[in-house]
């Protein structure tokens, strides 16, 4: 039934791991398993499967089992036969596996980026662009001028780092508790292509980024835990390049806002899969104020985040069209909205609805 996202999501992270070993082998460069939430990701995805499973498990069965350890083997047995089907666990084992070899493969690829395109960078061409945007001005400095440079900058700085662990729960909770098969395979499918896309444009336009390559507007933001990040990726970088730090990644490239393209990417999914109205104005809040802060702080011009937000777009719909979504003009159909309406059609005695184009 899903067999074009699993042949989507196997594809792209075979073409991106073989990428890997041969750009790492052609540079005489050491592969590396790069440490993030929760440790290194080989280790990060499956704890956090595990514990999401716990967390599915361990309250309902409390709950229903009003704390009878003799109730509590049914009702995990209940919610494993119910919920973690086949088609669940397929969902789950090549969702993650295709991920976590897109993701590692993607930071190889970024951190070997300066010793495949050498010294050439584009920051100074997107700096232009951004002051004749801004008509004559820094983007950035206009940004501390409007905000301030105390209490914006940690309010800023919390909503831009929520990102590093935003990416791995998010995989994960759509993979599990995703109310259809078909969101989660629309979720990690959206998910693969946004970072494969995001590599490529690395290589298309390279860049370091304001906040790197223009470095003095920054000296008089107050002190936030993203300018930590900032110098020590800065010090990486220079381990990297110049002392052959081993087992080491750089992680700095400016074009596309893979920032902007995952967050907007969360947000269309929340839009489309979950009901709450709250959630989906948290997710566009978080959106926007990602925004702003990659050019307050100098991650991104201008020209990046557009970029990201053209992949994220292209990524929600070819992964849409992998796991069966159907698109109409100015409106998503996913397939549980489709079935409503089917079977509704159905019992009314009318035609079924048609219209639409499947994805």
């Amino acid at each position: 039934m899903y067999r074009r996202a699993h042949v989507l999501l196997i594809s792209l992270a075979a073409i991106m791991g073989v990428l890997a070993v041969i750009a790492a082998v052609s540079l005489d460069k050491s592969l590396a398993d790069p440490e993030g939430f929760l440790g290194p990701s080989w280790l990060r995805l499956p704890l956090l499967l595990l514990g999401a499973f716990l967390l599915d498990m361990l309250p309902r069965a409390l709950w229903l089992s009003r704390l009878d350890p003799r109730k509590m083997p049914g009702i995990v047995r209940d919610r494993v036969r119910d919920h973690w089907t086949r088609e669940r666990l397929t969902l789950v084992v090549i969702g993650l596996v295709s991920f976590y070899i897109t993701y590692v493969s993607y930071r190889n690829l970024k951190s070997l980026l300066p010793f495949v395109m050498g010294d050439k960078k584009y920051d100074y061409e997107l700096h232009l662009l951004d002051e004749a945007l801004f008509w004559g001005h820094d983007p950035a400095i206009v940004l501390h001028s409007v905000l301030g440079t105390d209490v914006a900058a940690h309010f800023l700085s919390l909503i831009y780092l929520w990102f590093l662990p935003l990416v791995p729960l998010a995989v994960t909770g759509w993979l599990i508790w995703s109310r259809e098969i078909s969101y989660g395979y629309w979720f990690v499918s959206s998910q693969v292509v946004c970072w494969t896309l995001g590599t490529a444009s690395y290589y298309a336009l390279p860049t370091l980024g304001p906040g790197f390559e223009y470095p003095a507007p920054y000296f008089s933001l107050a002190h936030t835990p993203t300018a930590d990040l900032m110098k020590s990726l800065a010090y990486s970088r220079q381990g990297v390049l110049l002392g052959g730090v081993e087992g080491a990644v750089q992680s700095v490239a400016g074009f596309a806002s893979l920032h902007c393209g995952v967050t907007l990417l969360v947000a269309l999914m929340v839009q489309h899969t979950i009901r709450n109205r709250v959630v989906h104005w948290i997710f566009w809040a978080n959106f926007g104020v990602t925004i702003v802060a990659t050019l307050y702080f100098g991650w991104h011009y201008v020209a990046d985040d557009v970029a990201g937000i053209l992949i994220a777009l292209l990524s929600f719909y070819v992964g849409g069209v992998v796991s069966g979504q159907k698109f109409i003009k100015h409106h998503v159909v996913t397939t549980e909205d489709a079935e409503r309406a089917r079977l509704a059609a159905a019992a009314a005695g009318e035609p079924t609805p048609s219209g639409s184009t499947t994805a």
